[in-house]
């Protein structure tokens, strides 16, 4: 049995569902919590699967950019309206912004970052990485109090 880790994160975000034929296809928000779990087989030389603060630095700054944005299909009708507030609009290629999609790209660049061997420095200039077992387990995003997506590949 693998040792597990769970970071959790929270972002404002709100989004258009162009395909929905309710209320959903209008724009609307969502506090979203963000749940990532990793697991590793051993632990690392500090007794951690990793440092909290490396999976806080690794994936920090890519949630940034949905803090407070809106999220539309670049085919929505209203893509174009909103290109001028392009800092904090995301379109994303051809599908709908959804909680399952959502989760997808995050743990997809995740997935990356722990393949990447990167170094992270904090505002102190501490380092911290990822060790070679890290390995991400699943993302899970929470839409309402009572609704969440997870993507978790086999």
């Amino acid at each position: 049995m693998p040792y597990r880790v769970c970071k959790s994160f929270e972002i404002e975000s709100g989004h258009m569902l162009s395909k929905h034929p309710g209320l959903c296809r209008f724009p609307h928000g969502h506090s979203r919590r963000i749940v990532v779990v990793l697991a590793a087989e051993k632990l690392d030389a500090q007794d951690m699967v990793c440092d909290f603060k490396t999976l806080k630095l690794a994936l920090g700054p890519f949630l940034a950019r949905f803090d407070h944005a809106m999220l539309i299909n670049s085919t929505d009708v209203m893509a174009a309206a909103l290109a001028p507030m392009k800092e904090r609009v995301i379109a994303l290629e051809g599908v709908d912004p959804t909680t399952e999609v959502l989760a997808e790209k995050i743990y997809r660049f995740l997935e990356g970052e722990l393949g990447a061997g990167k170094t992270y420095r904090d505002e102190q200039g501490l380092e911290y990485r990822f060790g070679p077992g890290v390995r991400i387990e699943r993302v899970r995003v929470t839409e309402t109090s009572s609704s969440w997506a997870e993507f978790a590949p086999d």
